[in-house]
């Protein structure tokens, strides 16, 4: 690793002008670009005490082994030259973009003498009228087809329009209604154009005249007993509707707007976008992003905004709704792209705020299925045990993975997990959960070693119940009197903790203690992603898309969704049963009984002595005694705290989870 101090610029030769800044590695490549309204104050602040940096940026600037920057005159010229960059170099330290393709759009040529309706991708011409972009060409295809049957525009290239001129007979379209045909002459150009100013008019969303003047005119064919005229009119009129129905309203007034929502995780983003036009949803994309900078929501937001308008592919429309507002250059950029002023604002209230709500709800959705699709692919799977194998030294793929992760609230309640992974997927009919019950406290260290020692402890007596001193074969279990495994009968080929060094160092020590010395043990660390090996000071560093990577995250993440699940149960039963502890005569599977029965204290409060009669177990005089000591006491709620999920003593609430159930 570099030490930045020796490539730091000399006090006062960073301009104090707006500009792009590069870092370069050792081998000249860019390995980072930004942007800043003040090169001296941005810079300076890559150059501090490396332990007062964030992770991300600690290892950027310690992997870099020089800086250079260019001065422009204002930040929205800063902000136009690092999106140029970033696409030149593709720096591995900035946000990453996995989906940079052009999405169709539905085009009308009107620059042409005959216009033509036809999918287009890329840069928007002069004179072109676009309406999108959609998220397939088959969508545009489908919503041509229905309109061609009452705009029946020319769909077809430039040479088979000017064959048709030639032979004097159309295309197939013509022959059945859903082309004008201008090639032969069956209209004008003029009549032609004016065809495809309605077909624009009505994808505008003016959509409401031209529907009741088809209706006035189906009326008045069917009273002139013209019914096949009336047919076609009403079916006609069918198609236009359902071809409405594909781009429903979602706002009124006509609206133009893109909306804006990310959805993100330590390490990824899923952005998406609608579209809405003449105040329906035209289009809708998306793509998901590598957060390899530090980046926050507003700074995602930003490059977000660079990718979708950066390349002059996409309009901007008068409205842009994001979920953070970005720096006030964006501001300027956008509206010096659109040429007019952008309203770029967080929607607060009304239809726009509902709507942003699904665009964010698209994006959850959207960052869940990547992740899925990952996880269920055999051959991503199979390549993501390979890689762990090869990083961590292992003699073969370890197909068997175990997770351990502790988790207390400030030190009460200490719980700890056991996941388990095979062959790259979960088992939860395997997973563990354990009570930390020596001590309480906030150390982790300690408690790891304890549960690594139990659950360790554990396989070698049901081992040595069966008389099975020797390994077993590979994938044979331990088989208990039922015929089925015993609850500890595989042990792991990896045994991963949640953590770093001290962590790694009591799972190692707790084995050692065993004499088990054929398990490998790792540790992976949240703050850099960082995987720890037992006596080794420096960690090994898997690059950001190894799918080897992403895979002992998956396990890390769902040991701590497991551990953290069993550690809000318990003390949800704690609270929840702590007013009944001192009721004469009840003990704890009486008072869970009860808790069971009426779901919450509340009702428990309100239930006769003959309603208290029909819990099993619970006789008249306890009935009486359990309704005379909740009369005479005042009543304790509690309350879920919806950010972490802490149950809390609040007088405002009265309803109460039921004992183990977490809320």
């Amino acid at each position: 690793m570099a030490d930045p101090s020796t490539y730091r610029p000399a006090p006062g030769a960073i301009p104090l002008s707006p500009g792009v800044y590069k870092f370069r590695d050792t081998h000249g490549r860019v390995i980072y670009v930004g942007k800043a309204k003040n090169l001296r104050q941005r810079l300076s602040s890559y150059f501090q005490d490396v332990a007062n940096l964030h992770p991300r940026t600690a290892t950027m600037v310690t992997t870099a082994a020089s800086v250079e920057w260019t001065v422009v005159s204002t930040e929205v010229e800063a902000l136009q030259l690092e999106y140029s960059w970033i696409k030149e170099f593709d720096p591995r330290f900035n946000v990453k973009y996995r989906d940079d393709k052009s999405y169709p759009e539905l085009a009308v040529t009107l620059n042409e003498e005959f216009p033509r309706v036809q999918v287009m991708r890329g840069a928007h011409k002069k004179g072109v009228r676009y309406f999108g972009p959609y998220g397939h060409a088959w969508a545009i295809r489908e919503t041509v087809d229905l309109m061609l049957r009452v705009f029946p525009v020319r769909t077809c290239s430039n040479g088979v329009f000017k064959r048709a001129q030639q032979v004097g007979r159309p295309c197939l379209l013509g022959y059945i209604g859903k082309c004008a045909a201008p090639c032969v002459g069956r209209v004008t150009a003029a009549e032609h154009r004016e065809l495809a100013e309605e077909f624009c008019d009505f994808m505008a969303g003016r959509t409401g005249n031209y529907l009741r003047r088809l209706e006035l005119q189906m009326q008045d064919a069917a009273a002139e007993m013209e019914y096949e005229k009336a047919a076609r009119l009403r079916d006609d009129l069918g198609a236009l509707r359902r071809a409405m129905e594909k781009n429903a309203v979602v706002l009124g007034d006509g609206t133009d707007a893109d909306l804006l929502a990310v959805a993100e995780d330590e390490l990824e983003a899923a952005v998406q976008i609608f579209h809405v036009r003449g105040g329906r949803v035209r289009g809708q994309r998306g793509w998901v992003t590598d957060k390899v900078e530090d980046v926050d929501t507003a700074g995602l937001v930003e490059h977000a905004l660079q990718q979708l308008y950066g390349a002059g592919t996409e309009q901007v429309p008068r409205e842009v709704l994001v979920p953070a507002m970005p720096e006030e250059a964006v501001h300027e950029w956008l509206s010096g792209l659109r040429g007019a002023q952008v309203d770029l604002r967080v929607p607060q209230r009304g239809d726009k705020k509902d709507l942003m709500e699904t665009v964010q709800r698209n994006a959850q959705q959207a960052l869940a299925l990547h992740k899925t699709k990952r996880a269920s692919d055999l051959t991503t799977r199979s390549r993501a045990l390979q890689e762990i194998a090869e990083a961590l030294e292992l003699d073969s793929a370890p197909l068997r993975i175990e997770c351990f992760d502790i988790s207390h609230l400030q030190g009460e309640d200490v719980v700890a997990s056991m996941v388990v992974f095979e062959d790259g997927l979960v088992r939860k009919s395997e997973y563990r959960r354990f009570q930390i019950k020596g001590f309480e406290g906030q150390d982790d260290v300690r408690s790891m070693h304890e549960v690594i020692t139990r659950r360790f402890r554990r396989y070698l007596q049901e081992r040595e119940q069966t008389g099975e001193w020797a390994v077993p074969e590979e994938g044979e279990p331990l088989i208990d009197e039922t015929g089925r495994p015993k609850r500890f009968a595989y042990p792991p080929q990896l045994l991963v903790v949640d953590g770093g060094q001290p962590q790694v160092a009591a799972a190692k020590r707790a084995l050692d203690e065993l004499g088990m010395d054929d398990i490998a043990v790792c540790g992976l660390a949240k703050r850099l992603e960082e995987v720890w090996l037992p006596g080794e000071d420096d960690p090994v560093v898997l690059p950001r898309s190894s799918e080897g990577l992403y895979l002992l995250q998956r396990v890390r993440d769902e040991a701590h969704r497991f551990a953290i699940t069993y550690q809000r149960s318990k003390r949800a039963k704690r609270l929840t049963a702590g007013e009944l502890d001192s009721v004469p005569g009840l003990g704890e599977t009486r008072r869970r009984a009860l808790l069971k029965h009426f779901g919450s204290l509340k009702k428990l409060r309100a239930a006769t002595v003959d309603e208290l009669c029909e819990v099993p177990g619970i006789g008249r005089r306890t009935a009486e005694t359990v309704a005379a000591a909740l009369a005479s006491r005042t009543p304790a709620a509690f309350a879920v705290n919806t950010a972490t999920g802490e149950i809390i003593e609040d007088s405002s609430a009265t309803a109460v989870p039921r004992s183990g159930e977490e809320t």
